[in-house]
């Protein structure tokens, strides 16, 4: 299903049954630069519900692999088990993860980022999207932020890294909604 608008997003993600402990969870997938965060912060805004960010638990610069057992481990199990998820942020600096987060949640959470759509994460997610943006758009995103110089070094290795998480996951396959630019 291809969705429009933000709010047409929200009514949709809102008929969805929570299959995570009575929490609905909402996985917005997509490269690097398609608009992950843009989007889950207005959807966050739309349904009153936090966002958890897969950028502060990746274990470095290659570890998108080992993000979905991260996520099973200190967001899925908890929320299974009727608790709040409970996290340690990766330092980036001192590569390592440091200290420990809890997100509260009531109703539901919006994940974004690459790895939260992956296939063993499925059976909890209430509504899995995918952004659709053209290599160049995301590209041109990409240059544009803050931390490109930070970033750039780093740029292929990601996306070899997305490469292969997509082709192992194909989340885009299994996306409840495909959604543009919002």
């Amino acid at each position: 299903m291809r969705i429009e608008t933000v709010a047409a997003l929200a009514e949709e993600v809102r008929v969805r049954p929570p299959l995570a402990g009575g929490v609905r969870v909402v996985a917005i997938e997509g490269r690097s630069g398609s608009g992950k965060t843009a989007l889950s912060d207005a959807l966050s805004a739309e349904l009153g519900w936090p966002v958890f960010r897969m950028e502060d638990v990746y274990p470095g610069w290659t570890g998108l692999a080992a993000s979905a057992e991260l996520l099973a481990l200190w967001v899925v199990m908890p929320l299974l088990n009727g608790a709040n998820p409970r996290w340690r942020r990766y330092d980036w600096e001192l590569g390592r993860h440091a200290e420990w987060h809890d997100t509260p949640v009531v109703d539901g959470l919006v994940v974004e980022g690459c790895g939260c759509g992956a296939a063993e994460l499925r059976p909890y997610v209430s509504t899995l999207v995918w952004i659709d943006t053209p290599g160049d758009v995301r590209r041109r995103r990409l240059d544009a932020r803050d931390d490109a110089l930070l970033y750039a070094p780093y740029r292929d290795l990601w996306a070899r890294q997305e490469d292969l998480f997509y082709a192992e996951h194909t989340p885009r396959d299994y996306a409840d909604v495909i959604v543009g630019d919002l």
